[in-house]
C-alpha cells in the first residue's frame, strides 16, 4: 500500500498540468539556473548589467572597477538596496515587484558611508508570469543544483501526493532538526547574507537562515516560494510565504512567535484563491525576495 500511494504520488506530481501563464507545473528538483546571455547587456567602464532574463525575475551585475565597497540599488515602489560581493562575475538580483518601470543603479563607496553612483539603467519588465521571480536563486537565496539543501529537499519531497505535504515535510525536518541561534542573533551585522548549507550543517540559525533554507528547499521542488522581511511587532524578523495551485499564495505560512516555529493550518478561504485564514496580523512586510 504504501509503495503504491508512493508511485501514485510521484505520478500525480508528474502530471500536474497549468494554464499559460499560471504556476510552473510541480516536479522533483527543478533547479533553476540564473545566466547572463547577453542579449540585453547595458555596461559601462566598470559596470555590466544583463538584463536578458528580466521576463524571469532577475537581472545579473558585474563589477569590473577597483573599488572595496558596491552598493546595488534596485527601485520600483521600493527601493531594494544589497551589497555588490563579486569581482569579475555576475550577481543575481531579483525583480520581484511584478510587471513595470525598475530603475537599476550602482554605487561605489567614497569614504565612510558616503557613495557616487557610477551606473544607472531603467528597465522595462514584462515577467513571463508572476511565480518566476520566486523560483530562482538569488543572493539571500543562494542554491544550486550541488548544494545539500537541495539533495536533501529531494529526499524529503519524494512519494509526496501535492505542494502543501511537500511544504509540510520540509517545515518538520527544518523545525526539527535546527535550533535558533540566540548568540548569533545578538550579533549579527548588517549586509549578512545566509549560506543554505552551512545552516543544513551546523543545524542552527537565526529566522533569516530559517527562512532561507525553507525558502531554497521549496524553490528546489518548483514551489514558488518567498522570502520577506519585515516587522513582527517591533522586531525585525523573516519569513516566508508560499504558493500552493489550489489555494493561491498563503503569506505568513512559517512564522516565530518569540519562542516557538508554527506551521499554520491553512483553510479555504470562503471565496477560495485569496489568502487563507490563519495569518499572524502582526506581519508586516517590508521587502520580497
Amino acid at each position: 500500500m504504501k509503495n503504491k500511494r508512493k508511485a501514485a504520488g510521484a505520478a500525480l506530481m508528474l502530471a500536474v498540468m497549468v494554464s499559460i501563464g499560471g504556476p510552473p507545473a510541480i516536479s522533483y528538483a527543478m533547479v533553476r539556473t540564473p545566466v547572463a546571455l547577453g542579449t540585453a547587456a547595458y555596461k559601462n567602464s566598470k559596470v555590466t548589467l544583463d538584463a536578458s532574463n528580466a521576463d524571469q525575475g532577475y537581472v545579473m551585475i558585474k563589477y569590473t572597477g577597483d573599488n572595496g565597497k558596491i552598493k546595488v540599488q534596485i527601485t520600483k515602489g521600493t527601493t531594494y538596496t544589497y551589497d555588490l560581493n563579486a569581482r569579475e562575475s555576475y550577481e543575481v538580483f531579483p525583480l520581484t515587484e511584478g510587471n513595470g518601470s525598475y530603475s537599476v543603479k550602482v554605487f561605489e563607496n567614497i569614504t565612510g558611508n558616503q557613495y557616487a553612483q557610477a551606473f544607472s539603467q531603467t528597465l522595462e519588465v514584462v515577467l513571463a508570469n508572476e511565480f518566476t521571480p520566486f523560483l530562482y536563486p538569488n543572493q539571500y537565496v543562494n542554491f544550486n543544483q550541488s548544494s545539500n539543501a537541495v539533495a536533501v529537499s529531494d529526499q524529503l519531497s519524494q512519494g509526496a501526493a501535492d505542494p502543501m505535504e511537500i511544504v509540510t515535510s520540509i517545515y518538520h525536518y527544518v523545525v526539527d532538526n535546527l535550533t535558533y541561534d540566540y548568540e548569533k542573533a545578538k550579533t549579527v551585522q548588517s549586509g549578512y547574507l545566509p549560506n543554505v548549507d552551512v545552516t543544513l550543517a551546523e543545524k542552527k540559525g537565526i529566522c533569516f537562515d530559517y527562512a532561507s533554507l525553507m525558502t531554497a528547499m521549496l524553490r528546489a521542488q518548483d514551489i514558488p516560494t518567498k522570502l520577506v522581511i519585515g516587522y513582527t511587532g517591533q522586531l525585525y524578523h523573516a519569513w516566508i510565504s508560499v504558493y500552493l495551485p489550489e489555494q493561491g499564495w498563503i503569506d505568513n505560512i512559517i512564522f516565530f512567535d518569540g519562542k516557538n516555529w508554527s506551521l499554520m493550518d491553512p483553510t479555504f478561504a470562503s471565496s477560495g484563491g485569496r489568502e487563507l485564514g490563519g495569518g499572524n496580523s502582526s506581519y508586516q512586510a517590508k521587502y520580497t525576495y
